[in-house]
C-alpha cells in the first residue's frame, strides 16, 4: 500500500482520483494554492500535475480539508445518526467530535456505544467523548450515573476518543472528589479533556485549567473568549440553533490568537440543519460578520484536528486523510461535493452512501417509566404572593431569576391576565414519581400545554402549560408514544413520537423534518413567541449548568448559588 502510495505521489503511476484544475485552502501558509490534487488509497498524495484513472474537474471551485464540527450532541438534531450523515456530509463536515452525553444520560454506556456504532454505518466519522457528568448535577435524577469509577473503566475503551464536556465547574474549582477523579483518569489515559465553563474567568478559570481542561464553548463576548485563549484554551465559534456566538466572538479573532479557535455546532435541530446547513452555515455567518474566510476554514479544519489530536485530518497536503469539501465559494460556502477517505461521498446536496437497515439496540428502546399523573400534580401552592419565576433572555438558553407577585385560589397559583406559564420536570427513567415545579414568563401559550421529552441534560419530561389539566393530558400522551414531543390545543392533542431513547426519531430526515415543523406551528398557533424555538427552548429550561434559574424533577435550581431553590420569594 505504502509503495502504491509513493508511486502515485512522484508520479510513476496515475492515481487513483485527481481533482483537476483547483484551487484549494493551504492552511499551513494561509494562502489560495492552484493544482491538481491526488487522492490514492484514502489519503492525499501529493498536489501539483497530476493524472488520475479517475478525474473531477474543479475549474471555478474552491477545495478545503474536510470540516471537523469540533463538539456537537448528535442527540440534539432529533435524528438517528445515520440521517445525521446524510444531512451534514452533503454540507462539507467530514468528522465530528461527537459528545453523546443527552443519550448516555437515558442509557448509559449502551447510549454512547450506540452513537459509534451506528454513525460507523456511514462515511461520517465521529470521533465519542465519553460524557463527563451523568448526570451534570446531583440535583437531577437522570437514567444513568457514570461515576469516577466508570470513567477510569471506560475512558480507554476503543470507541472513546476523550472527556466530554467538563459542566461541573464549580465541581472542579472546589475539588468535588468525584469531579478530580474524572480528570484524572482521563490525564492518565492521556486524552482530550474538553471543557464547559460560562462565565468563569480570572483566579477560578486558572484553577479549572490547571485541572487539564482544554476547550471551553461558552464563551457569550470577546472578552471572555480573549481571556480562555490567553490561558491557553481552544474556543469554540458556536453556531448552534438555540445558541449562537459566532458572529460576535469571531470578531475575537486576529492574526495572533487565529490558531486557538475552532468551530461547532453544538446543538442544532433537523430542520435547521436541512434548512440552512450545518458547519458551512457557522462559516458563512462569520464570514458575514468580517472573519478572513481562510482564517475561518483554518479554524474549521486545521485547528480542529490539532485540538483533539486527530493527525492526518485537517489539511490538503501530502499524507493526509483524503477529506475534502468542494465549494463554490468562500463566502456562500455552497458544497458541491465532499470525499471522504478518498470516496465522493455527496454531489449537490446530495449523499451518495446507502446505510441499509437503522442499528436501533434495545438499549435505546422504550425509556419512559412514568406513573400516573393528573392535574392536581401540577397545582403550584405559594406561602405569599410572591414567586421566583424564570424569566427567559431572547436567542440563547441563558435565563433571569426574578420575583413577581401571583395571585392564589383554591391552592393553585391563578395564570389568567398574566404572562406567567406553569413548567414542570417529570422524572421518567426509574418512575421515582418526582414532579419539580416552576413557573416562567414570556413563552406565550395560551390555551394548553407542550411536552417533550428532551429535557437537557438528565432528559425528563419537561412540560409547560397554563392548566394543570392540559398538562397531565401531555405528560399521558408522551406515556403513549413512549417518548417525543407534544401539543395539547383545547381539547386536541398532537404528537411526535421519538423512539430513540426518548430524543431522536428513527424517521427518515424529509419525514421527521415535515412532522417536526407541523408541531411547531402548532405551538405557535397557541402563542408562543417567534423569540423561542417552541421545543428546544423548553428543553434548555430543565439545563442546571447554565444561568440563572432552571427547573429539575427535584425542584427549581439557582445555578449561581448552585444549589436548589424554593419557588416562594421574600
Amino acid at each position: 500500500m505504502l509503495e502504491k502510495r509513493i508511486d502515485a505521489a512522484v508520479g510513476n503511476r496515475k492515481a487513483e482520483i485527481v481533482l483537476k484544475n483547483a484551487t484549494f485552502v493551504n492552511v499551513f501558509t494561509g494562502e489560495l494554492q492552484k493544482g491538481d490534487i491526488a487522492l490514492d488509497g484514502g489519503k492525499i498524495v501529493g498536489f501539483g500535475d497530476y493524472e488520475g484513472v479517475k478525474e473531477y474537474d474543479l475549474t471555478g471551485k474552491i477545495a478545503v480539508p474536510g470540516l471537523i464540527d469540533a463538539h456537537v450532541h448528535v442527540e440534539s438534531s432529533q435524528l438517528s445518526p445515520e440521517e445525521y450523515a446524510k444531512i451534514i456530509l452533503p454540507r462539507g463536515t467530514t468528522t465530528i467530535i461527537a459528545d453523546p452525553h443527552e443519550i448516555t444520560n437515558v442509557c448509559g454506556i449502551a447510549g454512547a456505544k450506540y452513537i459509534s456504532d451506528a454513525c460507523a454505518n456511514t462515511p461520517l466519522e465521529a470521533k465519542v467523548m465519553l460524557p463527563s457528568c451523568v448526570p451534570a448535577t446531583g440535583f437531577e435524577t437522570s437514567g444513568a450515573v457514570l461515576t469516577g469509577a466508570d470513567t477510569e473503566k471506560y475512558i480507554r475503551e476503543g470507541f472513546i476518543h476523550g472527556l466530554g464536556e467538563f459542566m461541573n465547574y464549580p465541581g472542579v474549582i472546589y475539588k468535588d472528589k468525584e469531579a478530580l477523579k474524572k480528570l484524572e483518569a482521563a490525564l492518565a489515559a492521556g486524552k482530550v479533556i474538553d471543557g464547559h465553563a460560562p462565565d468563569t474567568s480570572g483566579k477560578g478559570l486558572n484553577g479549572y485549567i490547571s485541572a487539564g481542561i482544554r476547550t471551553d464553548h461558552e464563551c457569550t463576548s470577546q472578552e471572555e473568549a480573549l481571556e480562555k485563549i490567553s490561558k491557553g484554551m481552544y474556543v469554540h465559534l458556536r453556531e448552534g440553533s438555540a445558541t449562537r456566538n459566532v458572529a460576535e466572538n469571531c470578531k475575537a479573532v486576529n492574526a495572533a490568537n487565529l490558531r486557538r479557535f475552532i468551530f461547532c455546532t453544538d446543538d442544532r435541530h433537523a430542520a435547521d440543519l436541512k434548512a440552512n446547513g450545518h458547519l458551512d452555515n457557522a462559516l458563512r455567518v462569520a464570514v458575514a460578520a468580517g472573519m478572513d474566510p481562510v482564517w475561518a476554514v483554518i479554524a474549521a479544519t486545521l485547528n480542529s484536528a490539532e485540538c483533539y489530536r486527530l493527525y492526518g485530518k485537517g489539511a490538503i497536503a501530502p499524507g493526509y486523510d483524503a477529506d475534502i469539501a468542494v465549494f463554490d465559494d468562500l463566502k456562500d460556502f455552497n458544497c458541491s461535493m465532499t470525499f471522504k477517505a478518498g470516496e465522493l461521498v455527496a454531489k449537490d446536496g446530495k449523499s451518495l452512501f446507502a446505510t441499509g437497515e437503522k442499528f436501533l439496540p434495545e438499549a435505546v428502546k422504550n425509556t419512559v417509566h412514568v406513573g400516573k399523573v393528573s392535574a392536581d400534580d401540577f397545582k403550584i401552592a405559594l406561602k405569599g404572593k410572591k414567586a421566583n419565576v424564570i424569566h427567559i433572555l431572547k436567542g440563547g438558553v441563558v435565563t433571569k431569576k426574578v420575583v413577581r407577585e401571583v395571585e392564589s385560589k383554591d391552592g393553585d397559583v391563578v395564570l389568567e391576565g398574566t404572562d406567567l406559564c406553569k413548567l414542570a420536570v417529570v422524572e421518567r427513567h426509574h418512575g421515582t414519581g418526582n414532579i419539580g415545579l416552576g413557573l416562567v414568563e414570556g413563552y406565550g401559550l395560551h390555551g394548553g400545554a407542550l411536552a417533550i421529552t428532551i429535557a437537557h441534560d438528565s432528559h425528563n419530561v419537561i412540560v409547560l402549560g397554563d392548566s394543570g389539566e392540559a398538562m397531565a393530558k401531555a405528560v399521558e400522551e408522551i406515556k403513549r408514544i413512549g417518548g417525543g414531543m407534544v401539543a395539547v390545543k383545547g381539547d386536541q392533542v398532537y404528537s411526535l413520537p421519538l423512539d430513540i431513547a426518548g430524543l431522536m426519531s428513527s424517521l427518515s430526515a424529509e419525514e421527521y423534518i415535515a412532522r417536526s415543523e407541523e408541531m411547531l406551528e402548532t405551538a405557535y398557533s397557541m402563542g408562543v413567541s417567534h423569540d423561542y424555538e417552541a421545543f428546544m427552548s423548553l428543553s434548555f429550561l430543565a439545563l442546571l449548568v447554565i444561568p440563572e434559574l432552571k427547573l429539575s424533577d427535584k425542584g427549581l435550581f439557582d445555578v449561581t448559588k448552585f444549589a436548589l431553590c424554593g419557588i416562594d420569594a421574600e
